[in-house]
């Protein structure tokens, strides 16, 4: 027994032996199989920004899409998906059509980041960025290690682009529209001086406000009373009513977003004469949708915009026309800046040869000029575009080209 125990343990060994060799070789071949397969998700994880699935070119946005904000990204994302319709029914991106996903942020920072993380995951090819500053530069530092390219639409904070190679906005950015709205004052000879009224906890309202105010000095207009807001203080503004409205001033800069501005306006109802102006900038775009109840009570609100609906321009009419067709519902400066993004995007895949690398893409876009809604744009390498202001004047609830009154040394 027991030598026949020791033969058969012998010959089991050997079988045991010989099993655990091939089952070595198996387990060898099924772990190389797979880390071959992690090797190329991981490459195509990487490449997902140079190149499109297939024959679509996907286009990802984040933007506030509810909220107290959702008026903007509501905007933005109809633009753009306008484009890209306009866009594939003329045979798309060298023969490539558009895809073009939003997804909402809330207005929020973080959930911007989350957001951009989703189109990611989507398989996002080229980036429209975000809407508002604060969020813009979460996701532009985000974007830098994806070789993603960003055409930034309306986040115009000097700074919510810095950093990124591959970013570049559609938008004015707030110190050029700051420093423009002290030199219209002084060009259109609409006070010598003037009120001010901004957030100064809020990025986009106090950066506009920085440059107007060392733009003023510059040229000869005096700020005579500022009164400011924070986020823990934007529902009652009855004292900064008040004593702007004890200075005397003709005009009072509002660099301030819409859902503010209602409020201010509304409260202000009255109290000034009416000859007196409410200077803004891009932010108070969507006025009148807040104002809806008494479209009055923006009366005398100037806006400095690159976009006029009324514009007589045929691209604009026909642009117009096409997002009043499809939304019931005539079209922003954020409309207006979605639409062209996803026009200059379309521009810069042209110029890259198909590419949608961010380095490729970023690489031709001080080179192009696109005729858009907003103007004619170039960029410069910093990122930011060059492009020609004017303002839109509202009055019973409509917006008008402004014209104003050139000084005779503005003339000359």
């Amino acid at each position: 027994m027991y030598a026949f125990g020791i033969a058969e343990g012998s010959y089991i060994s050997k079988i045991n032996a010989k099993e655990n060799k091939n089952m070595k070789k198996r387990v060898f071949a099924m772990l190389l199989a797979m880390a071959m397969v992690f090797s190329l998700m991981a490459c195509g994880s990487k490449d997902k920004a140079g190149g499109s699935d297939g024959d679509t070119i996907r286009l990802g946005g984040v933007g506030p899409l509810t909220g107290g904000y959702a008026n903007y990204g509501l905007s933005v994302q109809h633009g753009a998906e306008l484009a890209a319709k306009e866009i594939n029914a003329a045979g798309g991106v060298n023969g490539k059509m558009l895809e073009v996903q939003f997804q909402d942020s809330q207005g929020d920072p973080e959930s911007a980041v989350a957001a951009y993380g989703k189109l990611m995951d989507w398989g996002m090819n080229v980036s429209l960025g975000a809407v508002l500053s604060g969020e813009t530069a979460s996701v532009v530092a985000a974007a830098k290690a994806d070789d993603m390219f960003i055409m930034e639409t309306t986040g115009s904070a000097d700074k919510c682009i810095d950093g990124n190679d591959k970013a570049f906005r559609i938008c004015f950015y707030d110190s050029y529209q700051g420093t423009a709205a002290a030199d219209y004052l002084k060009d259109k000879a609409l006070a010598t001086e003037v009120g001010v009224f901004y957030q100064s906890d809020n990025d986009y309202s106090a950066g506009l406000y920085n440059a107007f105010a060392a733009q003023c000095q510059k040229v000869g207009v005096t700020i005579k009373e500022t009164q400011t807001f924070t986020t823990a203080t934007n529902t009652d503004f009855s004292t900064q009513v008040n004593a702007l409205v004890a200075s005397g001033v003709k005009v009072v800069f509002i660099p301030i977003y819409a859902e503010e501005a209602s409020t201010f306006l509304t409260q202000a109802k009255g109290k000034f004469g009416s000859d007196v102006y409410f200077f803004g900038a891009d932010g108070l775009d969507g006025i009148l949708g807040k104002v809806s109840q008494d479209v009055s009570i923006a009366d005398n609100v100037l806006m400095m915009t690159p976009f006029a609906a009324d514009s007589a321009e045929p691209k604009v009419q026909a642009f117009v026309k096409a997002y009043q067709d499809a939304y019931n519902a005539t079209p922003d400066q954020f409309a207006a800046d979605g639409y062209d993004a996803v026009y200059a995007v379309k521009a810069a895949i042209e110029a890259a040869k198909g590419s949608t690398s961010g380095t490729d893409l970023a690489a031709v876009m001080t080179s192009l000029t696109v005729e858009g809604v907003t103007g004619t744009m170039t960029w410069s390498a910093d990122g930011n575009t060059n492009k020609a202001a004017s303002a839109i004047l509202y009055k019973n609830g409509v917006g008008t080209l402004f014209g104003g009154q050139k000084t005779d040394s503005a003339a000359e």
